[in-house]
C-alpha cells in the first residue's frame, strides 16, 4: 500500500518517521516550497522534530495536494483540526475514490462541528469502511527519540484496520486495533480539554494531590460522555469497550501529566494569568483543547451528558470567567 502524508507539523513528522523507519516509501504533502528544499537538502524538517532524519530517496515531497492524493493508496491526514476543511476544499469527491483515509486529527472541525468522517461522508460520500482514525497515546517528540509508544487504530473493517496497524509496527512503536471509531475520536477531544484544564491548575498552583483528583473526575467524565453518546446514536454497546484501556485513559493521561503536552502548557499560561491570545502567540502551535472545548460545549447541548469540569473549562476560555473562579466552581463537584 502506497501511503501519503498530509501535514508537516510535529505529528505529521512523527508519522512520516514511523512509515519510513519501516520501509515505506511515502508521498508527503508540505505546504511551504521553502521547507521542500529543505528537507530535500538537510534530510530534517527544520521546523519540527529537527532530530528525526530522513532518507531522501523514500520520500516524495510535493506542495501539490492533488499530486499526493493520485499517487497513494492511503492518505494520512494530520493537520490541526482547524485547518482540515482548508485541505479538503482543494479536493472533489472523485479524488478520493478508493482511497483510504488514516485520520490522525486529534480535533472536531469548528465550521459543522463534526468528526473528520462526518464531514467526509457529508461532503465527498466517504464510505465509513474507507476510514481509520489514528490516535494514541503518543508525543511526537517521543517517537522522534524512538522511545517506545502505543498506537490505537479503530476502523470498522477488521481486516484493513489491521494491515495498516501493521504498516506502522517498528521496534519502537506497538499497535492496538479497535472498532470504535467515533468513540476513540471524541476521546481525543475531550482529553486535549482536560489536559489544558490540567495545565490551567498547575498555573494556579494546585498541587499533584488536587492533580490526581481532578484527572480521575476527567476520566469519569469522559467515559459518562461517551456513554450517553452512544445511547444517543443508538450504538450497541452490549459487549462494551474498555475505557481504562491506553486510548481512552492512558491518553488522557500522558496528555494530562507530560511536560511535552502542548495543551497542558497553553492552559499552564492561562492559569498564570496569560490572556488566550497571548498564550497562542506565546505556544506558537495549535493547542487543540482550545477549540474543542467550544465544539463539546456546543456537542453536549444534545448529548445532554453532566460535563462540569469541560463547562468550568469552556467558560475560562471562551467567557472570560477567571481561572481562579472557575476551578473554584471545579472544586465543588470533585469527588
Amino acid at each position: 500500500m502506497r501511503y501519503g502524508i498530509i501535514g508537516s507539523g510535529s505529528w505529521a513528522t512523527a508519522l512520516a518517521k514511523i512509515l519510513t523507519d519501516n520501509g515505506s516509501n511515502i508521498y508527503w504533502w508540505v505546504r511551504n516550497a521553502e521547507t521542500i528544499q529543505y528537507i530535500e537538502k538537510r534530510k530534517h524538517n527544520p521546523h519540527y522534530l529537527s532530530a528525526a532524519y530522513f532518507n531522501p530517496s523514500q520520500l516524495v515531497l510535493s506542495s501539490q495536494l492533488k499530486d499526493v492524493v493520485q499517487a497513494v493508496d492511503a492518505l494520512v491526514i494530520a493537520v490541526p483540526s482547524a485547518f482540515a476543511e482548508q485541505v479538503f476544499e482543494q479536493l472533489q469527491p472523485e479524488d478520493l475514490q478508493g482511497k483510504k483515509i488514516i485520520s490522525a486529527i486529534k480535533g472536531i472541525l469548528p465550521t459543522d462541528n463534526r468528526l473528520l468522517h462526518e464531514y467526509l461522508f457529508n461532503h465527498f460520500q466517504f464510505p465509513v469502511e474507507n476510514y481509520i482514525a489514528l490516535l494514541g497515546p503518543c508525543h511526537a517528540e517521543e517517537v522522534a527519540s524512538e522511545k517506545l509508544s502505543y498506537l490505537t487504530f479503530s476502523g470498522k473493517d477488521a481486516a484493513t484496520t489491521q494491515q495498516i496497524a501493521d504498516a506502522f509496527r517498528t521496534e519502537y512503536i506497538n499497535t492496538v486495533v479497535n472498532n470504535d471509531v467515533v468513540g476513540v475520536q471524541y476521546a481525543a477531544v475531550l482529553k486535549n480539554i482536560y489536559a489544558l484544564g490540567a495545565g490551567i491548575a498547575h498555573g494556579l498552583e494546585y498541587g499533584d494531590n488536587f492533580l490526581s483528583v481532578y484527572i480521575a473526575n476527567s476520566a469519569n467524565e469522559m467515559v459518562a460522555f461517551l456513554r450517553k453518546l452512544n445511547e444517543k446514536e443508538g450504538v450497541e454497546t452490549a459487549a462494551g469497550h474498555n475505557y481504562a484501556a491506553s486510548v481512552y485513559l492512558g491518553d488522557l493521561l500522558v496528555t494530562c501529566y507530560s511536560l511535552y503536552s502542548r495543551n497542558r502548557t497553553f492552559g499552564n499560561m492561562i492559569g498564570k494569568g496569560y490572556s488566550v491570545k497571548a498564550a497562542q502567540l506565546e505556544l506558537n502551535m495549535v493547542a487543540e483543547g482550545y477549540n474543542a472545548a467550544k465544539c463539546i460545549y456546543r456537542t453536549n447541548q444534545s448529548v445532554q451528558a453532566l460535563m462540569p469540569i469541560a463547562s468550568a473549562i469552556y467558560e475560562i476560555l471562551w467567557e472570560y470567567r477567571s481561572a481562579a473562579d472557575g476551578f473554584k466552581k471545579i472544586e465543588g463537584f470533585l469527588v
